[in-house]
């Protein structure tokens, strides 16, 4: 009987394998396909990209679609703005969130469940829905073109899922090595910056990159609180690209914006990338 049972159990495994491939394959097409379209019209010409039927792979490749954003736009001022805010706000967020995480993690106060609870539901509430109520107090603080009409925004909306997810990683540590660390003299504060913030790196990477990528994508709030050529960001700017005519749409300027405004994100998750995977597996995990 075993005999006669293991080409079907091989035959079975193999055929699992084969079905596992293709639907990662599949999958890795469905994804990439919008990426890949987006890279190669912009090394089109213009008459590729307009001709009909659709040309999919460049008969001639040009940088010039690149080369027009630097020309006709300050595109390098956009990619600082966008930098400057989100770099700004994603420290914030660490910054103010990590000892406000801590303190729900490891001190008894009064109210934490209800304070958890609306941290949560602040999580999960469309940030959209916030837009007219900052609006009317960024107009009425006169913050109006201003980098912290985008800063304080960004740092308010990202402060609950850096404390929730902050919170959690704190609750895994050992509640030991606290209580060794306050008996060789350390204070809260210390003990948090010198010995705990540490052990929590990973965590502090992929929320730190989180809010980043937040920020970095963000479109109404810059699009409403700043006016001036000079302070917009890199989503603004490219929606805002025109063309050479009142109809003309610039799809290959368009495409190359895209494609600059994606590569740092992509840069970013490149180089913390182990530290992503430990703080997601370890988020997992209940120690």
């Amino acid at each position: 009987m075993s005999l006669e049972s293991t080409p079907d159990r091989s035959r079975n495994i193999s055929w699992s394998y084969i079905l596992l491939g293709f639907s990662i394959i599949v999958i890795i097409i469905f994804t990439l396909a919008p990426i890949l379209w987006q890279v190669l019209t912009s090394i089109k010409t213009n008459d590729d990209i307009s001709a009909i039927p659709n040309v999919y792979l460049p008969q001639r490749i040009t940088l010039e679609h690149y080369l027009q954003l630097f020309k006709r736009r300050p595109f390098w001022l956009y990619i600082f703005n966008s930098a400057l805010v989100s770099i700004i706000s994603s420290a914030l967020c660490l910054i103010l969130g990590s000892p406000a995480a801590y303190a729900l993690a490891r001190m008894k106060l009064r109210g934490e469940t209800i304070i958890l609870v609306l941290i949560s539901v602040v999580t999960l509430f469309p940030y959209a829905l916030l837009f007219l109520g900052v609006l009317e107090i960024i107009k009425n603080i006169g913050l109006g073109n201003n980098y912290l009409a985008l800063i304080i925004p960004y740092t308010a909306i990202n402060m609950p899922l850096t404390i929730l997810v902050m919170r959690s990683f704190f609750r895994q540590l050992p509640q030991d090595l606290e209580d060794a660390a306050k008996i060789d003299g350390y204070k809260t504060i210390p003990m948090l910056i010198n010995i705990i913030l540490p052990m929590t790196l990973p965590a502090l990477v992929t929320t730190g990159i989180l809010t980043f990528i937040f920020a970095w994508n963000e479109y109404i709030f810059a699009l409403t609180f700043i006016t001036e050529e000079t302070m917009k960001t890199i989503p603004v700017a490219t929606a805002q690209l025109g063309g050479s005519g009142l109809f003309d749409i610039p799809y290959g300027s368009i495409a190359a914006a895209t494609i600059l405004g994606t590569i740092p994100l992509v840069i970013l998750v490149l180089i913390f990338q182990r530290r992503i995977v430990q703080g997601l597996t370890a988020g997992a995990v209940k120690g």
